[in-house]
């Protein structure tokens, strides 16, 4: 069973950080795609930073760019998202995301990710 689970959210002041990690029970076969996701209330779910595990290419929606960091350890186990200079439109909760096959950047569209971890709560006040 594939089974991914984030941890690392919680409430913050604008302009601090915070590092979300999503430990993946095991890695889906020819999975080399990891995305974090982000829906906010009464909004859409967004796309917001992609990683191939294979090559470490990363993909950052423009909302996020600059400020946030996709990265992986234990070879795609675990997936991390380090978030700097906050914001409150950062507020949302977050998930992991994991698609198998081959991976080809930008992949940000959540329908293309058939395995997902239950989320986790981020607040940013001002």
């Amino acid at each position: 069973e594939v089974r991914l689970v984030e941890s690392g959210g919680g409430s913050v002041q604008a302009g601090e950080s915070l590092r979300l990690s999503c430990d993946l029970s095991r890695h889906p076969y020819g999975s080399d795609c990891m995305g974090w996701f982000r829906q906010a209330p009464g909004k859409e779910r967004e796309g917001i930073a992609t990683l191939n595990t294979r090559d470490d290419s990363t993909y950052y929606s423009d909302s996020v760019k600059g400020r946030f960091t996709i990265s992986q350890a234990n070879r795609g186990n675990i997936v991390y998202l380090q978030m700097n200079s906050l914001k409150p439109e950062d507020t949302g909760k977050y998930y992991c995301a994991a698609k198998p096959g081959i991976c080809w950047l930008p992949s940000l569209s959540g329908s293309e990710y058939p395995f997902w971890g239950q989320g986790t709560q981020v607040t940013v006040s001002s």
